[in-house]
């Protein structure tokens, strides 16, 4: 493949990456097999993918400001989380093989896309007892940062499920919010990757360039769309990620 050819297909992808990234946290699902397509090693090409995802939160937080409106403390409280935790799973990256996580990954997302489906029954059974300013919730979204900055596919379905269940948010601002906290684990992470030389910026840029066009898509499309369809795609689309981590093992 030319040189120019893969600039190409990781730009595409970056755009595909950057629709489904935000819409449904699955953006790893396009990107990484790109990566690994133009020849980068899994170790860079996971470096690299999680540099180049910085751009669904660029994108994606630039069309979704509306949503972002009188969240400062919720965006400071889970950005928090967000940040220890992207620092956390980078150096876990560094020090165990990525095959760790390999086993409950496919597991998590399963539970996370039910837990999506589930979300109207869920929130009635808890009956607003889990705060979302409880440490079990804080705790959770930094626990499910740890993976996003080790290897994080299906990262995005996590957090969205998880924080659905203890806040009363339409999909759009939760969706908003979720790009925030992983865009902030995914810049530290790649700091620590930039710091170790594990980034591939020629196949970074484009990716991330791609990413940023089309997560800037992506809120109008979660904004128009009725809440039971983004649900439920969401929760499909991450059972259909599972089934595929599931024959990687």
């Amino acid at each position: 493949m030319s040189a120019t050819a893969e600039v190409v297909l990781l730009l595409l992808a970056g755009v595909g990456a950057g629709i489904t990234g935000y819409g449904a946290g699955l953006a790893s699902l396009v990107s990484y097999p790109a990566l690994l397509a133009v020849g980068l090693s899994p170790l860079a090409a996971n470096a690299t993918n999680t540099a180049a995802l910085t751009g669904v939160a660029v994108g994606g937080v630039s069309s979704a400001r509306q949503e972002l409106v009188g969240t400062r403390a919720r965006l400071v409280r889970f950005g928090a989380a967000g940040l220890v935790g992207g620092v956390v799973g980078a150096l876990l990256l560094v020090v165990l093989p990525e095959s760790t996580f390999a086993a409950v990954v496919p597991w998590l997302v399963v539970l996370g896309s039910v837990v999506l489906l589930l979300r109207p029954w869920l929130q009635h059974l808890h009956g607003g007892r889990v705060s979302e300013r409880g440490q079990l919730a804080v705790g959770a979204v930094a626990l499910l940062a740890v993976y996003g900055g080790y290897f994080g596919a299906g990262a995005g379905t996590l957090v969205i499920a998880t924080l659905s269940l203890v806040l009363s948010e339409p999909l759009a601002r939760i969706a908003a919010l979720r790009a925030v906290v992983l865009g902030l684990a995914n810049l530290v992470a790649t700091l620590v990757f930039v710091a170790r030389g594990l980034v591939e910026w020629g196949a970074a840029v484009p990716l991330a360039l791609g990413m940023v066009v089309g997560s800037a898509v992506a809120p109008r499309l979660v904004r128009r769309l009725p809440e039971v369809v983004v649900r439920v795609g969401i929760a499909v689309a991450g059972l259909g990620l599972a089934v595929f981590l599931f024959t990687r093992r």
